[in-house]
């Protein structure tokens, strides 16, 4: 795989220093060629979040120039796209975003005149994801639609639905750039590669447990308990700000204590309060499970596949792997 680069990102002094130089820094050395590239031959590509950030810095490799919309420890769902940020748009060769998972996002690229507008939604099936409490689904009360009729846009925690994404983002970046369309193919393979032996380590890590079940505070891992024969009971929907209901609690309690359930897992960009008060109510232990929406100094790993592996390892633990 590449060397990684350091990431670029749209920090606040970004900004504060683009108002007082003015737009016309951008245009000097943001503005694309006449062939649809920056002044360093690079495509510059802007990515909504961490995980659409890691496909293009992977595929993309010493070819592109990757700016993230969200900053690290930003909950992506919460972002809101600033005047600079949409001039960053603008002044892109390519946008990669997840539709339906960050509305200001997807009306800034909508409302943009970026060429290449990479939907990773579109590039794999989305499936509806929820809990059934009191014969009835419980759905996320956010200000959202979490993707077309509320289906669960985190198809990134799955390896193999990521790998499919992956080899789409491969194709738009090969026609985007065709000059360099064998590096990115090549790069797209690799990547590929690595997430199908990532899958089989969850495969092998998780077929033989005491219990399938396991408890979260987001609905996030509903693609990923769907791959590997387990269910994923989240005491909010898939909003990791919204409060359960006392009942919910009450159903999660019963079954916690029915299915040999150990560990309520938690977030790392959103308070673990809920988590906490659950664990100790029914005698339970607490432990991260990471939905990779954004790398930080408290990420158990510095990328999506090392963060992935200890997500695996937090689960092996949690569920009694043999």
């Amino acid at each position: 795989m590449n060397v990684r680069r350091p990431r670029r990102l749209i920090s606040s002094a970004a900004v504060a220093a683009t108002t007082v130089l003015g737009l016309t820094a951008l245009s000097a050395c943001g503005s694309s060629a006449a062939d649809g590239k920056n002044s360093d031959g690079k495509l510059d590509v802007v990515a909504s979040f961490y995980p659409m950030q890691f496909l293009a810095e992977e595929i993309g490799g010493d070819h592109v120039d990757v700016t993230n919309l969200t900053e690290p420890g930003q909950e992506p769902h919460d972002l809101e796209v600033s005047a600079r940020q949409r001039a960053q748009l603008e002044e892109s060769d390519a946008a990669l975003y997840l539709k339906g998972l960050q509305p200001a996002v997807d009306e800034a690229i909508d409302q943009s005149g970026i060429k290449t507008k990479i939907d990773a939604a579109s590039l794999t099936s989305l499936e509806k994801h929820g809990n059934e409490v009191g014969g009835h689904a419980e759905e996320s009360d956010h200000g959202h639609d979490h993707g077309e009729a509320g289906t669960d846009p985190h198809i990134w925690l799955d390896p193999v639905k990521y790998a499919e994404v992956a080899q789409g983002v491969g194709k738009a970046l090969e026609k985007a750039d065709p000059d360099h369309a064998a590096d990115y193919k090549k790069n797209t393979a690799a990547l590929v590669k690595q997430l199908g032996r990532l899958d089989t380590k969850f495969k092998d890590g998780l077929a033989n447990t005491d219990s399938k079940v396991f408890i979260t505070t987001h609905a996030a891992f509903g693609y990923l308990a769907e791959r590997y024969g387990l269910t994923e009971e989240a005491i909010n929907g898939l909003d990791p700000e919204s409060e359960p209901s006392a009942n919910r609690v009450k159903d999660l309690q019963k079954m916690a204590k029915a299915d040999g359930v150990t560990t309520v897992f938690y977030e790392t960009l959103v308070s673990d309060k809920t988590a906490s008060t659950l664990a100790g109510d029914a005698g339970l232990k607490t432990a991260v499970l990471d939905p990779i929406e954004g790398i930080t100094d408290k990420s158990k790993g510095d990328d999506y596949l090392a963060v992935m592996e200890s997500n695996l390892t937090a689960l092996q633990k949690a569920l009694g792997a043999k």
